[in-house]
């Protein structure tokens, strides 16, 4: 073989390496989008199974001021309709959160894909403290297309069975997710459906990043030198995702009570997000804001708790599937 062609082999074998690194790399990034959208599904019904009861105490603790607390809301509610009661309107959150964790956590990471782009490094090196911000809170905005509609049927149900004297005797108007989706839609059409939408982002960007932020910082600091965040017993799971889920709450709850507020009143009520906000502020003081900060806390760590330790069972098994 002459020199020359011994150049061009070279030459040839050179070219075709970045070629195959970039294959592989779209290769294991279709991969991470794939588990990531899976095992964020996953996550979502452990979160509903875990945390209806509270959630629907938070519900009615923002738009009634006929409870005490959430113990309240719950043992009224129970001694009404009994267990079925305290998983009312739980149909819709369980078909939606499914779809909706999914594309969070798959948000959350193209999120990072993103961010490492821009800073030009690879899947192999760790991301920065502001990277893990960024993806948390860019993961919220392709969720709020499937948030809002889902979180308008269920706050509807959620409040119809309660009547003025704290039982759920009141008359129900839908008789699930679908009936509700229905009589929305032909009252007020899609624009009814997404009634919240700008609400539901307020609330979901910064509490995304308190969410993810959170849980990767209390990861990392219950990981042992020298061992790898994924090799984290399920126990410490637990305690990063419980508390990331209170951090998200801590952030999150006063526009949720706005988000609420409008998405449960009847229509003409509020003009917007601001009458909404200047109309409780005047009427019920700052103290409002925080109103359901209570069971939404207490929900938080147990519903969060299942929910990333779901995402990271199914990650493992996942991942060794594929």
């Amino acid at each position: 073989m002459t020199s020359e062609a011994v150049v061009d082999v070279q030459i040839a074998e050179s070219a075709q390496v970045p070629q195959a690194e970039t294959k592989t790399q779209n290769v294991n990034g279709t991969k991470t989008a794939i588990v990531s959208f899976l095992a964020g599904g996953f996550g979502g019904m452990c979160l509903v199974a875990a945390g209806h009861p509270l959630d629907l105490a938070k519900v009615r603790m923002q738009t009634s001021n006929q409870y005490k607390s959430a113990f309240d809301v719950l043992s009224k509610t129970f001694k009404a309709d009994g267990v079925r009661g305290l998983y009312r309107g739980m149909l819709a959150p369980l078909v939606g959160i499914t779809p909706v964790y999914a594309v969070c956590f798959w948000g959350y990471d193209l999120g990072q894909k993103i961010a490492r782009s821009f800073s030009k490094t690879d899947a192999s090196t760790p991301l920065t403290f502001n990277q893990i911000l960024f993806a948390g809170g860019f993961s919220a905005i392709p969720t709020t297309a499937l948030m809002t509609p889902m979180e308008r049927i269920k706050v509807i149900l959620q409040i119809q069975g309660q009547s003025s004297g704290g039982s759920s005797a009141a008359v129900t108007k839908y008789a699930g997710p679908l009936d509700a989706a229905k009589g929305i839609f032909k009252q007020s059409g899609l624009k009814g459906l997404y009634k919240g939408s700008f609400a539901t982002l307020l609330r979901d960007v910064p509490g995304s990043v308190a969410y993810f932020g959170a849980y990767e910082v209390i990861k990392k600091t219950l990981t042992p030198a020298g061992a790898k965040a994924d090799s984290l017993s399920p126990i410490a799971v637990v305690v990063a995702g419980g508390l990331a889920g209170m951090a998200n709450w801590a952030v999150a709850i006063p526009p949720d009570v706005l988000k609420t507020r409008l998405q449960t009143a009847p229509e003409g009520k509020y003009s917007g997000l601001r009458d909404v906000f200047v109309d409780l502020w005047r009427n019920e003081g700052p103290k409002a804001l925080f109103k359901g900060l209570g069971p939404a806390m207490i929900r938080a760590f147990p519903a969060n708790a299942a929910c990333f330790l779901g995402v990271e069972v199914a990650t493992k098994a996942l991942n060794s599937a594929l």
